[in-house]
């Protein structure tokens, strides 16, 4: 999904556009759609000049690279779930650099986009480009300034070295780190708003553009823009196509120690610090069930707890912290309320065992679509009973986060809901879960 929203510079959103995201066609690999998406962009911004626009922050997915070659887009990027070929992708496994060195672990299509670098290089395409991550394209785009950002390169890229704050000695050697764009911060003045599209859109041509970030570290800005989380020990949970949690520690951590064949990874805040996450493609999995959960009441939990029913992961393969078990129902329930409730525990449970791998501990921020899910929330909040769990309003989400970045120090307006936990044994049923995951993966614990 393509979003522009309008905020005001106190942190209230005044509008907001959407369009469905769809592959690009004729490309010869699966690539995304940028072209198309960028007519909706500027159409959408034409439409949107009716409020005082003072900035432009861009925000996009950590597994895209673009490359401009002439002033010009040199071809559709690469799309993340397009399958590398197999003998490329096996030559590529052996080149990458140790999980210890870029906290990034292997995965699947060309979620590395190291993966997709080493395609493109062997088809030629890499020759006189410059490149940049998603992000900073769109403010190449809108401004002419080519520039590169950390939360991109150090979001399983393999392309980043967290601990040395640089590229990856693999993208040195490969020649790729030459090949970026100039490092900035996610704030960055990047320059105005070309000509062009100021005539083009109705704007101010004095609109700034900033560099802008991946999209889970903006959710984890807003998550630090309240009060009880700024300066604490605090995890936030980004739900929507991935849901991806990612932990502030206030202590030294190791992140070597985070299990790589998990899917767990090291990501880089918009200030270059690392932080150590997990992620499973949550969304995607309740899809792939066929359930709506992300505004399912309570109906039905009691229902599965009595018949244990429950779903084994994983139905993506490849993902999330069970990434090689088959996709199973124990006593599926019929199409009903009780079926809906086994999806929305499972994703709880699933997301139970990414925040146990990254150590959270003392307060959890579940933001974006599923947080509206009452039993997907009171779930993991049953599931973590020595963990306050917390929801914002829809206000304090991914684009907000990129607002604070145009408004230093600005406060989210809401405050945060503490999460009441079901009233039902969920300490049982995960141990029940997870005794079957264990069965399944050779894991002792499960989880």
């Amino acid at each position: 999904m393509t979003k522009a929203s309008v905020w005001s510079r106190d942190g209230r959103c005044l509008e907001k556009l959407t369009r469905p995201t769809c592959p690009a066609t004729g490309e010869g690999y699966g690539a995304l759609d940028t072209a198309a998406t960028a007519d909706w962009l500027i159409e959408a911004l034409a439409s949107l000049a009716h409020h005082p626009v003072e900035a432009i922050v861009p925000v996009a997915h950590g597994a895209a690279i673009a490359a401009i070659r002439d002033g010009t887009l040199a071809f559709a990027p690469v799309d993340y779930e397009w399958t590398i070929p197999g003998d490329i992708a096996a030559a590529y496994a052996r080149e990458r650099d140790p999980f210890a060195v870029t906290g990034s672990p292997a995965l699947p299509g060309g979620l590395n986009i190291g993966s997709q670098l080493a395609w493109l290089d062997l088809q030629g395409m890499l020759d006189g480009v410059t490149l940049m991550p998603y992000a900073q394209y769109w403010a190449w785009l809108f401004c002419g300034v080519a520039a590169s950002e950390v939360t991109s390169l150090g979001c399983h890229s393999d392309l980043w070295a967290p601990a040395e704050g640089g590229f990856s000695p693999m993208a040195r050697q490969r020649g790729w780190a030459e090949r970026f764009a100039p490092l900035v911060r996610a704030g960055d003045f990047l320059g105005t708003i070309r000509p062009e599209l100021a005539k083009r859109t109705g704007l101010s041509p004095e609109v700034r553009v900033l560099a802008g970030l991946h999209d889970s570290n903006a959710a984890l800005l807003a998550a630090r823009s309240f009060p009880e989380l700024s300066g604490s020990e605090a995890t936030v949970l980004s739900t929507g196509t991935w849901f991806i949690a990612m932990r502030s520690p206030q202590e030294p951590v190791d992140l070597s120690a985070l299990p790589e064949d998990r899917d767990c990874l090291v990501n880089v805040d918009a200030f270059g610090q690392p932080v150590p996450s997990a992620r499973f493609m949550g969304g995607r999995e309740v899809e792939l069930l066929g359930e709506r959960i992300d505004c399912a009441g309570t109906d039905g939990v009691g229902t599965v707890l009595a018949a244990q029913a429950m779903v084994l992961p994983s139905q993506v393969p490849g993902c999330g912290p069970f990434p090689d078990a088959p996709a199973r129902w124990i006593a599926e329930p019929a199409p009903g309320p009780a079926r809906t409730a086994a999806v929305a525990l499972y994703a709880a449970l699933m997301a139970d065992a990414a925040l146990d791998l990254i150590g959270t501990r003392a307060r959890l921020l579940i933001e974006g679509r599923f947080a509206a899910s009452e039993i997907f929330v009171r779930a993991l909040a049953a599931l973590r009973p020595d963990t306050d769990v917390y929801t914002a309003g829809s206000e304090a989400d991914v684009s907000f986060g990129a607002l604070t970045l145009a408004v230093p120090g600005l406060a989210a307006r809401g405050t945060l809901a503490r999460a009441e936990p079901l009233d039902c044994d969920m300490a049982a049923y995960r141990a029940a879960w997870r005794m079957q995951n264990a069965d399944r993966t050779g894991n002792a614990e499960g989880a």
